[in-house]
């Protein structure tokens, strides 16, 4: 069951606060959002929207991980896109629910209401801003996808998914040291088109080659990040390594 939040946290105060949709709102904007937003929690496997329904909230996740399916007629499914906290919801001028959005882990989002929200859009110029920056930086998010499903090698993929992890997770103000694998082992081959078996394989040998160290089976830490970024198969400049 979805449980609301009893406690406000002012938007000033959030965690996701430099980098989700207010990240460029000076305070009396912020405080116009306070006005207007709600929070609400979903419990692992819980769905927080379904495809095709009403789009009545848009959210940014404050907290936990939830994953963007699509499924088809016969009842296949794929994974199209992981949402991280700060990851937005939703679409000004869309009607509905795109994808299958559901909670991997404990998730908190900060939800607001459809019409004042898309009043709000229209009327703060950083507010808008943000929404196309943010577009933008999915945009480009898909096109790197469509490079690592088709071009990537095994290893080049969890380089590639594990540096994502890092860049998400990381709060410029409060560098992180241990970071957390948002899916299992199983569901991060679903993720990526590949076996368990050859997820746990290339895991091991990036810990043997001294990129990383796991302390337990979901946490690590990065103990060289250019080796990993090189075990990306990305260059400096983003394109791939020849």
């Amino acid at each position: 069951m979805n449980v609301a939040l009893r406690e406000r946290i002012k938007c000033s105060d959030c965690p996701i606060r430099h980098r989700a949709i207010c990240a460029r709102c000076d305070d009396d904007e912020l405080a116009r959002l306070e006005t207007i937003k709600s929070y609400k929690t979903f419990e692992p496997g819980e769905t927080i929207g379904w495809r095709g329904d009403d789009l009545v909230h848009f959210s940014s996740l404050v907290s936990g991980i939830a994953s963007l399916t699509r499924t088809l007629e016969d009842g296949r499914t794929q994974m199209v896109g992981l949402l991280l906290p700060s990851d937005f919801v939703g679409r000004p001028g869309r009607s509905q629910v795109e994808f299958d959005v559901t909670a991997v882990s404990k998730v908190t989002v900060c939800r607001f209401e459809r019409a004042p929200f898309e009043k709000l859009v229209a009327e703060v110029p950083h507010v808008s801003q943000r929404m196309l920056e943010m577009a933008l930086d999915e945009l480009q998010a898909a096109r790197e996808w469509m490079v690592l499903l088709g071009r990537k090698t095994a290893r080049e993929k969890i380089a590639t998914f594990i540096e994502m992890v890092v860049r998400r997770s990381t709060d410029p103000q409060k560098p992180s040291v241990d970071y957390a694998l948002p899916l299992t082992r199983e569901e991060i081959a679903d993720f990526l088109g590949l076996t368990l078996e050859t997820i746990s394989r290339q895991l091991t040998k990036l810990k043997k080659d001294g990129v990383i160290a796991f302390t337990d089976r979901r946490h690590f830490r990065v103990l060289d990040l250019a080796a990993l970024h090189a075990a990306s198969g990305d260059d400096a400049d983003g394109g791939i390594i020849a």
